[in-house]
């Protein structure tokens, strides 16, 4: 396969379009970040990148506090919007009819509409270039119950949920496969053709 090389950047993708919300059940402020991932499977501990000079930067770099709301196709919109929109200027939540939702850890509120909802402390401010990273453990984790299946497992499939990449917004689609699948054994009495061979 043909390659061109081109200048650095930030190519990675998809990446998770998420909304961060921030402050309290009084006053409070949604940005959307694209920048965030899991770094620490235990203690559970994740990260958002934040430019210095956004609203939330100081409502979360003073508090110490936030909840990652992840995002479906139903609230693209809402996404895109609190990321071109400063909290300085409107209120996100009222703008996008959000709801605001208690947390059980944090004093940041969560967006009741999102299926799942991150409450994180910040551990640690890296200061990186053009983005600071917050790095925070993620002390609960709130999953709507119309997702939850009879076993307790998440059905993320019914969720919609939403990724970014380069500049544009996709629905994630259909389950390609779980993780290890690759490598497990196949079912005793089973076929072990190839699925397109007949």
């Amino acid at each position: 396969m043909e390659k061109r090389v081109l200048k650095p950047g930030a190519m990675l993708a998809p990446a998770p379009a998420v909304m961060v919300s921030c402050g309290d059940m009084e006053k409070s402020n949604i940005i959307t970040i694209a920048w965030t991932g899991i770094v620490n499977s235990n203690p559970p501990m994740t990260y958002i990148s934040v430019r210095p000079e956004r609203h939330s930067y100081e409502i979360i770099k003073n508090s110490g506090e936030f909840v990652i709301n992840l995002t479906t196709k139903n609230l693209v919109f809402a996404t895109d919007y609190c990321g071109v929109k400063s909290g300085r200027d409107i209120d996100k939540f009222e703008q996008m009819k959000l709801t605001k939702e208690k947390a059980s850890k944090v004093s940041a509120p969560m967006i009741a509409e999102s299926p799942i909802n991150l409450e994180c402390r910040v551990k640690d401010i890296i200061h990186l270039g053009s983005h600071d990273m917050f790095l925070a453990e993620i002390v609960a984790v709130n999953v709507s119950e119309s997702i939850i299946d009879a076993s307790g497992g998440i059905r993320f499939e019914k969720c919609a949920l939403a990724a970014y990449a380069h500049g544009q917004y996709f629905a994630l689609g259909a389950e390609l496969g779980r993780f290890g699948y690759s490598v497990r054994k196949k079912t005793r009495g089973k076929s072990r053709r190839h699925p397109n061979k007949k």
